[in-house]
C-alpha cells in the first residue's frame, strides 16, 4: 500500500522567521552592570540588613504569640527588593505585592516601627492593625499591599499602571509576584491588558524555586519565568536576584524602557528564601545542606562585601552599621509591644458599605 510522503518543514527556516519577529520588536537596553558609589553601597548594605534584621526579629515575635495568623519572611530575597525599589522614585511610582511584603515596604523607607506595629495588630501600626502581616499598605507611599491571595496583586497592579498612563503622571508600577502565582490564570490575562494598552508596569517574578512548597521543575512546564509573555509579546529579563548590583542595573533598563512608554515588561529575579514558606512550614521538602550551600555561596549581604571592601569598607565600619540596625530594630520591637491594640470601633472605619 502506497503511503503519502510526510513533507518536512524546515525548522531552520522557521526558527531564523522567529528570531526576525523578535528582532523587530522594541526591547529594553542589554543591561549594565550598576556601578555604584561608595555611598550607594553603604545604603544597599544597610536596607538589606535592615531587612534581614526585622525579619529574623518578626520571626521571633511570632514564636512568643506576639504576632497571630500567617507570617511569610523574606529572609534571603533582600537584594530584590532593595535593587528594584533603590532605582524607582518614590511619591511617583507605585508598589504592589503578595504577602510576603515586611521588606518591601521596608525598601521603601516605611517606618520599622509602625511596620512592626502592624504585624502585632495595634493600632499605631501602619493599617492600624487591620492589615497585619499579609494586608498591610500606605497609599502615602504608593505601597498598595499586601495582598492574600495568590496573584490577585498582578491584575490590581496594571490596574495601578494605568491610572498612572490615564492621569499622565510620569510613574510606572512595579508588580511583584513568586514563580507559584505565575501559573495562575488571571496573571495572563493582565499580560494581554498591559501588552495591549502598553502600560507602564514592570512584572517582577521573584523565583524562589518553591513557590508554597513545590519545585519549581514540578510544578511549572515554563520554568524560564522572564519567557512567560512571549505570548503578549512583552519581553523578558533574567538577572541574579542574590546580587543587588545586578538587579538594580537590569531594573534600571527595564524601568527606562517603561516610563518611555513601550509598555510592561517581565523581569525574572532568581533567588531564594531560607525559610519555610510562611513560619508554620518546616521545609522539608528540602534539604538543610541546599539551604546552607546557598547562604554560604549566594547570599546577597554576605555577598555584596567584596564590593564594600573594594571601596575601603571594613568589617570594623560593618559592624556598627549592624549594631546600629539591631538597635532600630529592638525599638521597632518594643514600640510594638507596648503599643495599645486598636478599640474594637475601629473594626467599622474605612469600610464600603451602601446600596448599589
Amino acid at each position: 500500500m502506497a503511503t503519502t510522503p510526510v513533507k518536512k518543514t524546515s525548522s531552520k527556516k522557521a526558527s531564523v522567521s522567529e528570531d526576525a519577529g523578535r528582532a523587530n520588536r522594541e526591547r529594553p537596553d542589554e543591561p549594565k552592570p550598576y556601578k555604584a558609589r561608595k555611598e550607594e553601597l553603604l545604603k544597599f548594605y544597610r536596607d538589606m540588613l535592615l531587612i534581614r534584621r526585622f525579619e529574623e526579629k518578626a520571626g521571633q515575635l511570632y514564636g512568643l504569640g506576639l504576632i497571630g495568623g500567617f507570617c511569610h519572611l523574606y529572609i534571603g530575597q533582600e537584594a530584590v527588593a532593595i535593587g528594584l525599589q533603590s532605582a524607582l522614585t518614590p511619591g511617583k511610582d507605585s508598589v504592589i505585592t503578595g504577602y510576603r511584603d515586611h521588606g518591601h515596604m521596608l525598601a521603601y523607607g516605611i517606618d520599622p516601627n509602625i511596620i512592626m506595629a502592624e504585624l502585632t495588630g495595634r493600632a499605631a501600626g501602619i493599617s492600624k492593625g487591620k492589615g497585619g502581616s499579609m494586608h498591610m499598605f500606605s497609599t502615602a507611599h504608593k505601597f498598595y499591599g499586601g495582598h492574600g491571595i495568590v496573584g490577585a496583586q498582578v491584575p490590581l497592579g496594571a490596574g495601578l499602571a494605568f491610572a498612572h498612563k490615564y492621569n499622565e503622571d510620569g510613574g510606572i508600577c512595579v508588580a511583584y509576584f513568586g514563580d507559584g502565582a505565575a501559573n495562575q490564570g488571571q496573571v495572563y490575562e493582565a499580560f494581554n491588558m498591559a501588552a495591549l494598552w502598553k502600560l507602564p508596569i514592570i512584572f517582577v517574578v521573584e523565583n524562589n524555586r518553591y513557590a508554597m512548597g513545590t519545585a519549581v521543575t514540578r510544578s511549572s512546564a515554563e520554568t524560564h519565568f522572564w519567557r512567560r509573555g512571549e505570548a503578549f509579546r512583552i519581553p523578558g529579563m533574567v538577572c541574579n536576584g542574590m546580587d543587588v548590583l545586578e538587579v538594580r542595573g537590569t531594573a534600571e533598563a527595564a524601568i527606562d524602557f517603561a516610563r518611555a512608554g513601550h509598555g510592561p515588561v517581565i523581569l525574572e529575579a532568581q533567588t531564594y528564601r531560607y525559610r519555610g514558606h510562611s513560619m508554620s512550614d518546616p521545609a522539608k521538602y528540602r534539604s538543610r545542606e541546599e539551604v546552607q550551600q546557598v547562604r554560604e555561596k549566594s547570599d546577597p549581604i554576605e555577598g555584596l562585601k567584596d564590593d564594600l571592601d573594594a571601596a575601603g569598607i571594613h568589617e570594623d565600619e560593618l559592624k556598627a552599621i549592624d549594631k546600629e540596625i539591631r538597635a532600630i530594630v529592638n525599638e521597632a520591637a518594643d514600640f510594638a509591644e507596648t503599643s495599645p491594640e486598636s478599640d474594637a470601633a475601629e473594626l467599622y472605619t474605612d469600610v464600603l458599605v451602601g446600596n448599589y
